[in-house]
């Protein structure tokens, strides 16, 4: 086994090695306790540069991707964003320590309690974490500074779309569920989107209702 101090070193370098140079967002992931977020038996693979199962059959995405699309977005504490898959609640805690506020959706029932009490472990107080359709987005909250999206549609979908404010940034997977996927930067302006794509990925994919 690897000694703490190694892996801290190892996760810090896969992080810059994957391009991320933003100091908030490399504070924030070096910050936050990844072993919080996964399993007891998984605990000592934390800082891998890996994705690692969680409960009702998702993943918590490898850091360096993490570290990557939370760079993208572009965060600030004045954003109000909108997270869409908070899963065991990883990216949802480093979203927060950078935003405003936080509103996080969660499809699995089951994981939406465990999700809440890391967060106050962590004494997170600026997300509210519901269980919910993600591709809906929160309308009666909407307009969103930033979207993030943890999960593959094969199009940026609309209702999320029509929830950014202009100005506003949405990073998200797009493509098959069951194949490689492309990381999308959606950036909405007066006359409309713009899409870069930004590299591959695979992400569960996005679907319609709550369980």
């Amino acid at each position: 086994m690897q000694e703490p101090d190694e892996e801290k070193m190892r996760f810090a370098l896969a992080l810059r090695s994957a391009g991320v140079t933003d100091l908030n967002v490399l504070n924030v992931m070096e910050e936050i306790p990844r072993e919080l977020f996964v399993g007891e038996t998984l605990q000592p693979r934390a800082y891998e540069n890996i994705p690692l199962p969680i409960d009702c059959a998702q993943t918590i995405s490898q850091p360096s991707v993490v570290a990557v699309m939370t760079q993208a977005l572009e965060v600030n504490n004045r954003c109000k964003v909108l997270e869409v898959g908070a899963g065991s609640g990883y990216q949802t805690a480093i979203l927060a320590r950078l935003a405003r506020r936080v509103y996080s959706l969660e499809r699995h029932k089951p994981m939406v309690t465990p999700a809440r009490r890391r967060l106050e472990k962590l004494r997170i107080t600026n997300v509210i974490l519901e269980h919910g359709d993600g591709s809906l987005g929160l309308p009666n909250q909407a307009p969103f500074d930033r979207i993030m999206v943890a999960a593959a549609a094969p199009d940026p979908p609309r209702t999320l779309l029509d929830q950014l404010k202009v100005g506003g940034i949405m990073i998200l997977p797009v493509g098959e569920g069951d194949g490689v996927q492309q990381l999308i930067k959606v950036v909405r302006d007066e006359d409309g989107f713009t899409y870069t794509e930004m590299s591959d990925v695979r992400f569960v994919p996005l679907l319609g209702g709550a369980v």
